[in-house]
């Protein structure tokens, strides 16, 4: 399961000393035939090949993610101030 992985960008993970987050493009995920997707991959220990955690984000969805996320930072900025 899961074909090609092409890294597209990697950053520290805030509050951690060797976190990473890995966004990368994912060819066939699920199997020969399925659609590519972006993967967020967290990593711990900075292994950003092996994440602990990773999440499969079909591309049909970035707009709505994106605009999710970015309510979201909105909302900390407001409760932060």
């Amino acid at each position: 399961m899961g074909g090609k992985n092409t890294i597209l960008n990697t950053f520290a993970l805030a509050d951690t000393k060797k976190g990473k987050i890995t966004i990368s493009h994912l060819e066939e995920p699920y199997g020969t035939g399925s659609f590519p997707v972006v993967s967020i991959g967290i990593s711990l220990k900075g292994d950003e090949t092996s994440p602990d955690w990773k999440a499969h984000i079909p591309y049909e969805n970035l707009d709505e993610l994106i605009e999710s996320l970015q309510k979201a930072k909105e909302r900390f900025e407001q409760e932060s101030n």
